[in-house]
């Protein structure tokens, strides 16, 4: 019996630390969302460069609070693309309320996620980010998952992102911990981490333990995890995502925003020196 309670003491107290985050999320003021779906904004951020400050190709990955209550928990990812001489972007993401989940078409692509800030994840440009682009239209189009949608633990949009990041070789980038649903792999048990370097173990999305030079180490208990990135200088806390005092993503050069900005001849242009600071 004294086992049986000490059992039980050590599973509730560890799920009152996976759900610390996303209570402190609930608690702190800090998600002000709109009262409607609506009316809430969906504006530029002024993240990106606009396609007439630079010619050249662009290959964005970013991250919002998901609606409502689920932004207590997780963010919402996308994948936005820009061919050299292009005049607007291509945004590649997947939403719960259509048929035919994948959505690749024309927009903006720092829009807020109805309210939510987004934030830069990665930015590549110039020629490696043209010879991704096509790369990325393939892996969209591939998708296994097109009329499925499930918020948790996948697939859903972040399973979406991490999904089209490892079918692209060059296409390194390590997603938040928070982005839950990257790391469901479907009928796949042990997968390579979207970040490049490092694999992951995963039972359904349900339980994941994952390990990447970008990522760092994660463990991933009922969609909620934690974890360390030695590499970022940061921990990862559920709910919360990561803190960190460097990007470990590809984030484009500052000549290359320098250009955009004489060219505009403002100061607007991507913030390539953003962190993963949820």
């Amino acid at each position: 019996m004294r086992k049986l309670k000490h059992s039980a003491a050590w599973i509730f107290a560890s799920l009152l630390t996976l759900l610390a985050g996303p209570a402190l999320m609930a608690t702190s003021g800090t998600l002000q969302g709109a009262e409607s779906w609506q009316t809430a904004s969906r504006d530029s951020t002024d993240i990106a460069p606009k396609p007439e400050q630079y010619e050249g190709a662009i290959v964005q990955v970013y991250g919002a609070r998901a609606w409502s209550w689920r932004g207590y928990f997780s963010v919402h990812t996308w994948i936005a693309t820009k061919e050299a001489g292009a005049s607007q972007y291509r945004v590649h993401e997947v939403t719960g309320w259509r048929r035919y989940v994948v959505n690749s078409r024309p927009s903006i692509p720092d829009r807020r996620w109805y309210g939510a800030e987004p934030e830069l994840y990665a930015d590549i440009r110039g020629d490696e980010a043209a010879e991704l682009i096509p790369k990325i239209y393939r892996a969209v189009e591939d998708y296994p998952y097109p009329t499925e949608y499930d918020a948790w633990p996948g697939p859903n949009s972040n399973t979406f992102t991490a999904w089209v990041i490892r079918q692209v070789p060059g296409l390194d980038v390590a997603l938040p911990n928070h982005a839950i649903g990257k790391d469901y792999l479907g009928n796949g048990v042990v997968a390579e981490v979207p970040g490049g370097a490092g694999y992951q173990l995963s039972l359904g999305g349900y339980f994941d333990v994952l390990a990447g030079v970008r990522e760092g180490l994660e463990l991933n208990v009922l969609g909620l995890s934690l974890g360390i990135n030695p590499l970022a200088l940061g921990i990862k806390l559920p709910g919360i995502g990561e803190l960190a005092l460097r990007n470990p993503n590809p984030m484009a050069a500052a000549d290359s925003e320098q250009v955009a900005d004489q060219s505009s001849g403002s100061d607007t242009g991507s913030d390539g020196g953003q962190r993963l600071l949820e």
